[in-house]
């Protein structure tokens, strides 16, 4: 097989598969879960632990902070080498499960893999993009994230008559991508940004790149700081919300509005033909060249109005309906998005992966706790009270945006680089002034 070309389009698709594995498994056990409840007796706790420690909670949380670390340290494609078996090994555990531990062990594993993947992928898509085109090749990482449910729910509704085969043949879809995926990934070549920055940190000898001092950095530095508060505030709070509907949506239709699992599943899956649809025309076409903080403003009122919707309206068709087109076109070219492009524009190369790490370990962790309560608080507090929190989550993910959100199009990496932490003579002059 051919080496795929530094800084080209395949070498970005190939890459953003890691966001389709990563979403596509979360929703493969979303749509087969109430199979999986009925066939092995589950209940809200078991549930809850499900979502709690599966690519939608804790196991991607541990993943990604170990990533982030390891792939600022040997290299973006590190990871590549090694990741996508571990994905397919947690695959394949839940394809064949016949019991609790077996399934959740499975997603555990899976979870872990998922983590892995996401802090080299939107790292290395921003780094090798063309400075002019960032945010569309950003959004070519979140146009594959959404492709993933949008094929997986459509595979639930074709194999609904198969009951729970038809699940574990979705996963099992899953493992086919991911091995083919993982032949053209350990094609790529290295970032050139990191292999220069990597040169930078041997010649000052700094000990390496990413070493203790860029940790204390990492987390004291006021830029990262400013960093670090815009995207917990957008990225966490949103996807406390995203995980719960990408874990819990299809439960909750066929629990609380009735629904039966194929038409919960048909009209999940409309949801995420919308999230590609807008995800290519909106912030593919327009990321680099419309104020970017009016696209997000859009995309979180949206998203607002779509849960107010859901949670008073009641869950009649014409809710329902609009709920899923508000909520479906606003997350192509909102938070998701942003969180990748930011993330990999706001840090400084020797510890943009880690940063990226850790904060998609926060984002996973406040996920991971409340799909822990998720199933119960619906149970007892019902849906209205659940969905008023979801509602608050998105108001503050807006305000935060709409704050702190920069204005970086049309810079390169190493122009938002020096602009927040100064150039490289300033830097050193300034270090040299405090000893």
């Amino acid at each position: 097989m051919k080496k795929v070309e530094k800084g080209s389009l395949a070498a970005t698709l190939s890459v953003s598969m890691s966001n389709y594995l990563e979403a596509g498994s979360i929703v493969a056990g979303a749509a087969g879960l109430t199979l999986w409840v009925e066939y092995l007796g589950l209940t809200d706790t078991t549930v809850g632990l499900l979502g709690a420690l599966s690519a939608n909670g804790f196991g991607a949380a541990v993943g990604a902070l170990i990533s982030g670390f390891l792939v600022d340290r040997y290299g973006r494609k590190f990871i590549y080498k090694y990741n996508l078996l571990v994905y397919m090994l947690g695959i394949l555990l839940i394809v064949f499960s016949f019991s609790f531990p077996m399934l959740l062990i499975g997603y555990v594993i899976t979870g872990v893999s998922v983590g892995a993947g996401i802090p080299p992928s939107w790292t290395y898509i921003a780094e090798e993009a063309p400075e002019k085109e960032r945010a569309a090749r950003v959004g070519w990482g979140q146009f594959a994230w959404s492709m993933g449910p949008a094929v997986v729910l459509l595979l639930s509704v074709a194999l609904a008559p198969l009951g729970l085969l038809g699940s574990r043949i979705i996963f099992f879809q899953l493992f086919l991508i991911a091995f083919f995926t993982w032949l053209f990934q350990r094609k790529i070549d290295e970032s050139s940004i990191w292999e220069e920055q990597k040169k930078q940190e041997k010649t000052t000898n700094q000990g390496g790149i990413f070493n203790k001092e860029n940790l204390k950095e990492l987390f004291t530095n006021k830029a990262n700081l400013h960093a670090i508060t815009l995207l917990v505030g957008v990225y966490a709070f949103w996807n406390m919300v995203a995980g719960v509907m990408g874990y819990f949506m299809p439960y909750i239709y066929e629990t609380v509005g009735n629904l039966s699992s194929a038409h919960a599943n048909l009209l999940q899956a409309f949801l995420w033909v919308l999230t590609v649809i807008s995800t290519y025309f909106v912030f593919i076409k327009f990321g680099d060249r419309v104020n970017r903080k009016l696209i997000f403003c859009v995309s979180a009122v949206m998203g607002i109005v779509a849960w107010v919707i859901l949670s008073f309206g009641g869950m009649g068709t014409v809710e329902l309906l609009a709920f899923v087109i508000l909520w479906g076109l606003a997350a192509g070219f909102g938070a998701q998005a942003f969180y990748g492009l930011w993330s990999a524009e706001l840090f400084h190369t020797k510890y943009r992966a880690a940063a990226q790490g850790f904060l998609f370990c926060t984002a996973r962790v406040l996920v991971g706790l409340i799909s822990l309560i998720i199933p119960a608080m619906i149970t007892t507090l019902g849906f209205q009270t659940a969905g008023a929190v979801m509602i608050g989550f998105l108001v503050i993910h807006m305000a935060v945006g709409l704050t702190l959100a920069p204005e970086t199009r049309g810079k390169s990496l190493e122009e938002i680089q020096d602009e927040r932490y100064g150039t490289p003579e300033t830097t050193n002059t300034e270090q040299k002034a405090t000893r």
